[in-house]
């Protein structure tokens, strides 16, 4: 049966719809960045302020007064990247060896792994933290990243994109060449992987730049805040600084923006891997 072609008013008014719902999405933001150039008075006028003013520099200094931001900026930017680097090498380590080897209780570890996966974060809260005291990594960046360094969900990610994109006989291919194990892992399998890397490095990111419970358990000092934890320092029952606030959420905002804007492309690539496939 042929489909009715749709008329343009039609068309018009879906891609009207879908530009209004957009700047709904972007409307929060939008006010953040309006908001950070304002004074906390300015703030709460009727009706709020719509377009940028002159206070952006005074929020920026009130900013730093309060907490120690670009110390923490820049430890939030290295927890974030040192957890992603380590979560890509790891999860494509585990998923290579689920999707290309065959050993004894390959299924029963892969079952764990998939269970691991609908257990509650909460729940390893205090084992995690009574681990870390033990280690003696309470208050520092370690504590951050090594819990978080691999996870089930990339290991996941990883052995499905491997098991549908890269051909066992590739992997043949290159051991009868003589090469090792690990070369082909490198050289060979890791290339191909892009799209699949690039959404796991995005969401791992993005999941430890906006964490917010492992630091608030692990961290003790102003200077070894995240920047989620800082922002929350600042706020108090009668004396919040919104303007500084929304200065410093602004600034949070910038490097998920940078990172989404560059890993996009291979974000779409790798979540439609596979999807027109047999």
């Amino acid at each position: 049966m042929a489909h009715a072609e749709r008329s343009p008013g039609t068309t018009r008014a879906g891609f009207a719809l879908l530009v209004l719902g957009g700047l709904l999405c972007l409307l929060p933001f939008w006010f953040t960045f309006v908001f950070a150039t304002h004074p906390r008075t300015a703030i709460f006028d009727t009706p709020p302020p719509l377009w940028f003013g002159a206070s952006a520099l005074e929020n920026l200094r009130l900013l730093q007064e309060r907490v120690p931001y670009w110390r923490n900026f820049g430890l939030s930017v290295y927890v974030a990247a040192a957890t992603t680097a380590l979560n890509l090498v790891l999860s494509a380590m585990g998923g290579y060896a689920f999707a290309m080897y065959e050993f004894r209780f390959k299924r029963t570890l892969f079952g764990v792994v998939l269970a691991s996966m609908m257990m509650p974060a909460f729940l390893t809260m205090i084992p995690s933290f009574m681990v870390m005291q033990f280690l003696g990594w309470i208050d520092q960046p370690r504590a951050l990243i090594v819990p978080a360094a691999a996870g089930a969900i990339g290991v996941f990610m990883m052995r499905q994109y491997m098991g549908s994109a890269i051909p066992r006989e590739l992997i043949d291919a290159a051991r009868m060449d003589g090469c090792g194990e690990f070369t082909i892992f490198w050289r060979v399998v890791l290339p191909l992987c892009g799209p699949a890397l690039g959404t796991l490095g995005l969401i791992t990111f993005i999941a430890s730049w906006n964490n917010f419970i492992s630091p608030l358990v692990v961290m003790r000092s102003a200077e070894n805040y995240t920047l989620p934890l800082a922002l929350r320092s600042m706020q108090s029952p009668n004396n919040t600084e919104w303007g500084a606030l929304m200065a410093g959420s602004a600034i949070a905002m910038l490097p998920l923006i940078v990172v989404f804007l560059f890993s996009a492309r291979r974000l779409v690539a790798g979540l439609t891997a596979g999807a027109v496939r047999g």
